[in-house]
């Protein structure tokens, strides 16, 4: 867990010899609490006490990374247990289950179509983060190539999936440099699987039958021979064992502090349930608890998408709304005589309207006023959408230099703002749209004389 600034101050040599450039060690220590600068800064602080410090400081949750360069996926390192607290940091990584027994074609289909799947939503690009092969052949040879035939269709990260460390060594020959997730380690092959994981320098999954008892003394085992990078594979075989073994391990993490099992999860809802619809509910349920990395074995929009609009909902900052920077935004092809609209720059708000005014036709001027993030009436009712605000980002943005016109048109559900506006904005007409964006093309049409 976080240290808190005097439990910092003990490690310190507390001689207040300024070195680190602040006056005392207490307000040194309470700076590296708050994460502005490093412990290392300290020239005075012993090897043994900077070993102690960063080991204390270790997230509950370790933080693993799957793949490489652009593509790379990181799971865990959360803090809380639910989101209001603060939030949660790194979404889980939805993954596309591939057999190396599928025909080629079908698989290079599948990959690819799936690889280039992405749905924009409030200005953000969903898409899957990669893809699992599982070794059904139980032939190495083919397990390597298809891993290989995915790899050369995709540079989204991949797990890897089998028991057979030869089947894997033969696999990770070619596709190491993807640094994939090996996937997995048990008691009856970790001694093969682990070093494995040492020699490509790749995440392990660590699975035990027996319960988080053995899964725990496994990963101890396994944490001796030098593999920090470990996730769980834990029973979710239904929604009852899903979310008790998930939350266990979540809350043995963070409130016990638990080290052996404080890694990220991966779960296989496809596997455990029997249609489509069985495997959506529950990799929604693991979406909310607490899955790292999910594996789906479907690829449809319809399956795909609810779980991505799932996973951006639940993994957003709660204290901090999704938004859009205060600018001046061309719809369409506006020109000097198009219309001025003004709105907030919530996102959902802003691609609402400036998803109804590309539908209209109508060339359109979009002004986004910095409201914070809040939508039109929270905005106004919170005294971040006032007039004086709206005029202030109208000069700011130079507005009049890119029309000839002198009109403005509010948004219809803050059309009391209209005479404070037009006392700020005395060379300008003030108009005031509908209140619902979806009848601002019918009102463009009706109302806009140049």
């Amino acid at each position: 867990m976080a240290l808190t600034g005097i439990e910092i101050y003990k490690f310190l040599p507390k001689t207040n010899c300024k070195k680190c450039n602040f006056p005392t060690c207490l307000a040194f220590a309470m700076k590296v609490a708050q994460k502005t600068v490093d412990i290392g800064v300290c020239p005075d602080l012993s090897p043994q006490a900077k070993a102690q410090l960063e080991a204390a400081a270790r997230p509950p949750i370790r933080l693993i990374t799957l793949g490489a360069d652009k593509s790379k996926v990181e799971v865990g390192n959360e803090t809380v247990l639910f989101r209001h607290e603060k939030t949660f940091f790194h979404p889980p990584a939805l993954m596309l289950r591939i057999k190396d027994t599928d025909a080629p074609d079908a698989i290079a289909k599948t990959v690819t179509e799936a690889s280039a799947y992405s749905v924009e939503r409030v200005g953000l690009s969903l898409t899957l983060n990669g893809f699992a092969i599982d070794n059904q052949s139980k032939n190495g040879a083919t397990f390597a190539d298809v891993a290989a035939a995915v790899r050369s269709k995709t540079d989204k990260p991949l797990v890897l999936m089998s028991t057979d460390p030869a089947a894997m060594e033969a696999a990770l020959a070619k596709v190491a440099d993807s640094k994939p997730l090996i996937c997995e380690a048990n008691k009856e092959n970790w001694g093969k699987m682990a070093p494995l994981a040492a020699k490509y320098k790749c995440p392990l999954v660590v699975s035990s039958p027996d319960g988080l008892d053995s899964l725990a003394n496994l990963t101890e085992e396994i944490a001796k021979t030098g593999i920090e990078d470990l996730v769980l594979n834990v029973n979710t075989a239904n929604l009852s064992a899903s979310i008790n073994n998930l939350t266990l391990l979540r809350r043995l993490a963070l409130k016990k502090n638990f080290r052996p099992l404080g890694y990220p999860v991966i779960t296989f809802p496809g596997l455990a349930t029997k249609s489509v619809e069985e495997e959506a509910v529950l990799a929604a349920q693991q979406i909310d608890k607490y899955a790292g990395i999910i594996v789906l074995d479907h690829f449809s929009p319809a399956l795909v998408y609810p779980l991505m609009t799932l996973r951006l909902n639940i993994y957003t900052d709660p204290q901090k709304p999704i938004q859009v920077q205060q600018a001046i935004y061309p719809i369409g092809a506006p020109k000097e005589n198009s219309p001025v609209c003004i709105t907030t720059n919530f996102s959902l708000t802003y691609f609402s309207v400036a998803g109804e005014l590309e539908a209209s036709g109508f060339p359109t001027w979009l002004v986004v006023c910095d409201t914070e993030g809040l939508s039109v009436l929270t905005a106004w009712a919170a005294g971040k959408f006032d007039s004086e605000r709206i005029a202030k980002a109208v000069k700011a943005l130079n507005l009049a230099e890119k029309i000839q016109h002198r009109s403005i048109i509010l948004p219809g559900k803050v059309a009391v703002l209209r005479g404070e506006l037009e006392d700020e904005l005395k060379d300008w007409k003030i108009m005031v749209g509908p209140p619902e964006a979806m009848d601002i093309g019918p009102y463009l049409k009706q109302m806009w004389k140049p």
